[in-house]
Formats: structure tokens, C-alpha cells, sequence
């Protein structure tokens, strides 16, 4: 790691921004937070500095409230953990009153603020506002990823989050660039926290650095999912499969709701009584019954991730939105009360789960493309290219997929299984959430990865099969890619090909073309149904995300 002397700055780079590219802040446009409505969405666009941000008047109300008993608790001498304690195992170590000034950035930064939010911290609303101004002049602090264990709370990042806030450390700015954070808070005209008591517990106490990764884990997650349906069909197509496994009955008998929405989804991509697939007319007769397992059973695997994701997302919905400082406030009463809240067993465990749920996508979609490549399960030209001996075609891109899914296996191994006690044994139990949501973030990148080189090879697979034509949807995504990635007639190097279908991904474009598609069918079909007295009776109707 560099060391910068004071006044000195650095370009800013990738590296240091792991959550997309920095976008400047429209000055007009604000999400309010109030401790109790934030979504993931909401805190991954946060992140990508799409809004500034204010709380509402009941927050600050709350706010304040909260901050007149710790106040009130100062008056009277009141002995109160991390009031006037040290932390932890110090917590009987009692802090005289001109000693509290204690030393102690965006997806974190705003999460934190916003369960501040909630009134329940005892923050004072100056140094909340103070959080606000840092996060709407873009003042980010240097927080290490590694160095947490989930309980108390994320106590390393958080601290580190703080300790920019406080004007010590390294910082960010888009005016300043990398520098010593009370330089770059003064380069944006903003003065360094100046903390009052129970405060540093406020700032550093709770589960936001697992929390506000695992919405954007989720958030991809969302987005590969829906993309990885729309990647098996043309699969499907390539292969020559069956659409039968797909009928809303068989799904209407065992109707777990990801399992009949994934069906759904493809029945919409691949039948259509208006747009009928060339390629699927073209085998109808054939005296095939059944497809393997990864293109029959494409609901069912599909499906409980689709539902894996949405038990998550709900639990993390609760988790942005909840007081994990400890002790918590309870301003009506004038109370203070010592808990657990910043335990991170519900983030962690959920995170796990994740990883291993949405890992299926990938491990589906390898042996998919190994189908594609195998000449003997295809019929299609060896490795999907011409001349084969003299070209390997997607021999070596089949080879990394099953690399990554290798790689998946191990990171789905729950991190929040394991333990280790810290503080003297006083934090005996702790919940690994940092690490779980960690790996769950590069298992959604290896899915991402995996479902490229399928969609890559399922439309190389195509042009095998021209001049034949799939549904108008499916075409719509091989126009999508042949933008971006030419036809491989002869070796060349893939990287920068599955680079760039993996943007795509990231992006949601082969989520979007086809639904524009499907959309621009419904339309059709209801102008057909309103000139033939019986209407059609087709799937081209409605498709979720």
C-alpha cells in the first residue's frame, strides 16, 4: 500500500472503485432516508453516485430525540456501555467525560446513515449531517474489504469509514483524487468529525460493510438469473431441444413459484403460434422424447435460485433497514438497553445461501456448453468452428468455464459455519459475514463469466444451423451479440469476447432485448386479436423482469 504525505494525491483508479464507475451527482436529485424503506436497488444506484442524499423530517426528528437521552444520561452521571465505557471487554473501564472525544465512506457511507436514521443510536443529528455532506461531495474514505468477522458488528471497515469522516487517513474526492482525508474534507470545503459521546459506537456498531455488499451481490445476482433463462433457450435452440418439459402443467402440479415463472419465461422465448422458430419446425417430428437434465429440468434448477434470490433479498431488505448499534436508544422511554443486534448471522447465513444458490446457474450452464462443443451430443462441428485440428475453436473457453465452476465449488463452502473468538472472549460467537459476502460477490462474477462463454457458444451454435431462424426474441439476442462479437470462422484470441458478452451481462442487455421484443409482440398479437374473432392463443404475453 502507498503512503501519501499530507497535501499529496493520487489518480484515482479501478482498483479503488469496486462497485462501478464513479458517476458525478446530479445536484437536483435526492433520496431520502428514513431508517425504514431503503432497497437494495435503492443503495447499489447509491453507490454508483446516481443521488445525494437527506433524511426525512421524522428521521431527524427521531434523531434528535435519541440524542436528548444520551445527553440526559451525561447530566445525571448514569454509568451506560459505550456511553461513557470502553468497548468490548473494556467496557468496565469507565471514561472520564473530556476523554470521550474519541478518535474513530458510498454504499457503506449511506447505509450507515441511513440506520442512523432510524433514531435508535443516539447520534447527534450535527455529526449525522456532517456524514451527509461527506457523502454528497463524493468525500470517500479508504476502507480495507478484509478485516471484519461480522460481529461485533463490522467493526475494522466501519472504523476505518469513520476515521476518513474524522480527517484522518486516506480519502477520495472527485475534486481532490486520493490524499490525506482532512486535506481532501478541506478541498471540499467540509470540516472533520468532531465526535461527542457514544458516538464512536454510533459510527463503527453493526453489519452495514456485509450488508451493503450483499445488495449489490443480490442486485447481480437478480440480473444474471433473468439473463441466464434467456442464454438456456437459445442453448436449447442450438441443441435442437424440446419445448414439452415447459407446458404450464407440468409446472401448474408442482408450483413453487421460481420453478413456474422460469418455465414461463421460456415458453415465452421459444413458442409463439405468430413467430414461430424455424429451427424448432425444422426437428419437430424428430423421435427424440427427452432432453438431458440442463436443458429438461431448466425450471426446476433455475427456479429455486430465482427463489433463493428472493428469500434473500427479502431478508436483506429487513437487515438495511434495521438498528444494529448497541446499546440502542429507546427515546420514548429514555432508555438504553444493551443487545445483539450487530451480529451478522442473518446477512452471513444469507450470503451463503446465495453463493450456493445462484453457483446452479453456472454449473447448469457448463455442461450446456460442453453439449454445444461435443460433437457426439451436438451434431454440430467439433468445438463449434470449421476446420477443426487446425482451429480449436471453443475448446479452451469450454476449458475456463469448467475452471470457474471448479472454483465456485470451493467458495460455496459457507464461511459462517466457522467461528473464532475475539475481544478476550467476550465476543465469543461470531457470524464470518465479511468473508461470506465477499465470496458470494465473486461467485455471482465466475456466474457472469460461465453464462458468456454459454452465450458466445449457443450463438456460434446458430450459425451452423442458418439459414434457419429462432423465435424473433432469440434472434433479437444473437443480433445483440453479433454487435458486439463477430462469428468465429477461424482462432483467434477470446478474451476480449467474453469480456465483452460479459459486459453485456453486467449490463442487463440480454435481459432487455428480448423483453423489448416480447413487448413489441404483445402489441401485435392484441392488434391480430382485435381483427380475427377468436383471437391467438399464444405465450407471447407476459414475461416477469
Amino acid at each position: 500500500m502507498d503512503v501519501l504525505e499530507h497535501n499529496e494525491f493520487s489518480n484515482l483508479s479501478e482498483e479503488h472503485i469496486t462497485l462501478g464507475k464513479f458517476q458525478s451527482l446530479d445536484p437536483n436529485e435526492y433520496l431520502y432516508l428514513d431508517g425504514n424503506s431503503l432497497t437494495t436497488a435503492d443503495l447499489v444506484r447509491l453507490g454508483k453516485g446516481l443521488f445525494k442524499i437527506k433524511l426525512t423530517n421524522h428521521a431527524e426528528e427521531k434523531v434528535n430525540e435519541a440524542r436528548e437521552v444520551i445527553e440526559t444520561i451525561l447530566k445525571e452521571n448514569r454509568v451506560i456501555y459505550g456511553v461513557n465505557t470502553g468497548f468490548g471487554k473494556l467496557a468496565q473501564t469507565i471514561i472520564p467525560q473530556d476523554k470521550l472525544l474519541v478518535e474513530r465512506t458510498r454504499m457503506l457511507l449511506a447505509l450507515r446513515i441511513n440506520v442512523l436514521a432510524k433514531g435508535y443510536s443516539g447520534i447527534s443529528m450535527e455529526t449525522v449531517q456532517a456524514m451527509i455532506n461527506a457523502f454528497n461531495a463524493s468525500c470517500l474514505s479508504w476502507v480495507p474489504e478484509k478485516g471484519t468477522v461480522g460481529a461485533s458488528g463490522d467493526l475494522a471497515p466501519l472504523a476505518h469509514l469513520t476515521l476518513g469522516l474524522m480527517g484522518e487517513g486516506r480519502m477520495w474526492s472527485p475534486r481532490s483524487g486520493w490524499g490525506h482525508a482532512k486535506t481532501v474534507l478541506e478541498c471540499n470545503g467540509l470540516t472533520p468529525l468532531v465526535l461527542k459521546a457514544k458516538e464512536g459506537l454510533s459510527l463503527i456498531n453493526g453489519t452495514q460493510m456485509i450488508s451493503s455488499m450483499g445488495a449489490e451481490v443480490v442486485e447481480r445476482a437478480v440480473g444474471v438469473a433473468r439473463q441466464a433463462d434467456v442464454i438456456a433457450a437459445l442453448s436449447l435452440e442450438a441443441l435442437r431441444g424440446t419445448t414439452k418439459a415447459f407446458h404450464s402443467d407440468v409446472h401448474a402440479v408442482r408450483p413453487h413459484p421460481g420453478q413456474v415463472e422460469v418455465a414461463l419465461r421460456l415458453r415465452s422465448l421459444l413458442d409463439s403460434e405468430v413467430f414461430p422458430s424455424q429451427i424448432s419446425e425444422s426437428h419437430r417430428l424428430c423421435d427424440r422424447v427427452q432432453d438431458a437434465y440442463t436443458l429438461r429440468c431448466i425450471p426446476q434448477v433455475h427456479g429455486v435460485v430465482n427463489d433463493t434470490i428472493a428469500f434473500v433479498k427479502s431478508l436483506l431488505f429487513t437487515e438495511l433497514n434495521s438498528a444494529t448499534d448497541n446499546p440502542l436508544v429507546f427515546a420514548e422511554r429514555g432508555e438504553t438497553i444493551s443487545g445483539g443486534n450487530f451480529h451478522g448471522e442473518y446477512p452471513a447465513k444469507a450470503l451463503d445461501y446465495l453463493a450456493i444458490g445462484v453457483h446452479e446457474l453456472a454449473s447448469m450452464s457448463e455442461r450446456r456448453t460442453e453439449r454445444l462443443v461435443n460433437p457426439s451430443l451436438s451434431e454440430l462441428p467439433a468445438f463449434l468452428v470449421e476446420n477443426g485440428g487446425i482451429n480449436s475453436g471453443f475448446m479452451m473457453a469450454h476449458c475456463t468455464a469448467a475452471a470457474l465452476v471448479s472454483e465456485n465449488k470451493t467458495l460455496c463452502h459457507p464461511s459462517s459455519v466457522d467461528s473464532l473468538s475475539t475481544s478476550a472472549a467476550t465476543e465469543d460467537h461470531v457470524s464470518m459475514g465479511g468473508w461470506a459476502a465477499r465470496k458470494a460477490l465473486r461467485v455471482v462474477e465466475h456466474v457472469e463469466q460461465v453464462l458468456a462463454i454459454e452465450l458466445l457458444a449457443a450463438c456460434q451454435a446458430l450459425e451452423f444451423l442458418r439459414p434457419l431462424k429462432s423465435t424473433t426474441p432469440l434472434e433479437k439476442v444473437h443480433e445483440l451479440v453479433r454487435s458486439v462479437v463477430r462469428p468465429w470462422d477461424c482462432d483467434r484470441q477470446m478474451s476480449p469476447d467474453i469480456e465483452a458478452a460479459h459486459m453485456l451481462l453486467r449490463e442487463g442487455k440480454a435481459r432487455n432485448k428480448p423483453l423489448l421484443s416480447i413487448i413489441c409482440i404483445f402489441h401485435q398479437i392484441k392488434h391480430l386479436r382485435n381483427h380475427r374473432p377468436h383471437g391467438i392463443v399464444t405465450h407471447y404475453c407476459t414475461v416477469s423482469g
